[in-house]
């Protein structure tokens, strides 16, 4: 018998749980002991390995210090599992890269920086470096629909 996928909203879920964590420097360890489980399990949770029950999860936005609407952001209304689904692909950005290190390091330090101006101008730089000035110019000047 193959081996059973984690339901994709349970890893988007998972997701957010690690992406909060990182947010406020907090280990698996540290979350697992508030929590009362060992770093293994919070470990399968943010996998999307093993499912979130409410009340656990209740207990994680406690600790992360955000409402249990938090770790459902970016998913589409009406959404089961069931179907198609893509963790993030409705936000328009990958879930996983945000979820490293560097992603939470990159975020944070960007969102520190409080003149928008500089921070449109290094968003420009980063999409230049990237390879993706052109196609945000075009969208900008509704040449190019994104979805």
């Amino acid at each position: 018998m193959p081996r059973k996928l984690p339901n994709p909203i349970d890893v988007h879920v998972g997701a957010r749980v690690r992406m909060r964590r990182m947010l406020i420097a907090m280990s698996q360890e540290k979350l697992g002991e508030s929590l009362g489980l060992t770093f293994q399990q919070v470990q399968k949770y943010e996998k999307g390995t093993n499912r979130i029950g409410a009340s656990r999860l209740y207990q994680i936005g406690s600790v992360l210090g955000v409402p249990i609407e938090y770790f459902f952001e970016g998913v589409e209304s009406g959404e089961t599992g069931d179907g198609p689904f893509e963790p993030g692909a409705s936000a328009g950005f990958d879930m996983d890269v945000l979820s490293t290190a560097e992603g939470i390091q990159l975020n944070s330090a960007f969102f520190a920086i409080t003149d928008a101006k500089l921070r449109k101008r290094i968003l420009d730089l980063v999409k230049t470096l990237g390879g993706m000035a052109d196609e945000a110019e075009m969208a900008e000047d509704g040449k190019l629909l994104v979805s």
